[in-house]
């Protein structure tokens, strides 16, 4: 009789343990990647910064050119950082993280 109530206790409280386990936590699903925290790590795959497909570099002195060109990857960079208010792209050109 003790082993089936104890048999029913265990499964009771392995039940709730998947139960109340079965809830993710948000901040891992809104985990940024290293590469996208800010420029500094963007710079350490991307040495001159992430553009757009024919995007220019808006500047009042030498533009940059040597930025590695990839759509994709600029809409990645964009979509971790904008979900927390931080920007890569803060003058809008298309190129983030851009550096000479």
């Amino acid at each position: 009789m003790k082993s089936i109530v104890s048999a029913l206790i265990v499964t009771a409280i392995v039940a709730a343990g998947i139960f109340l386990g079965a809830e993710r936590a948000p901040a891992a699903a809104s985990a940024v990647p290293y590469v996208w925290q800010n420029c500094t790590h963007v710079h350490t795959e991307y040495r001159h910064g992430v553009g757009k497909v024919g995007a220019h570099d808006r500047t009042t002195g030498t533009p940059v050119t040597t930025f590695y060109r990839s759509t994709r990857l600029y809409n990645v960079a964009k979509s971790y950082n904008l979900a927390r208010g931080y920007d890569l792209d803060r003058d809008h050109d298309g190129i983030a993280c851009e550096k000479r």
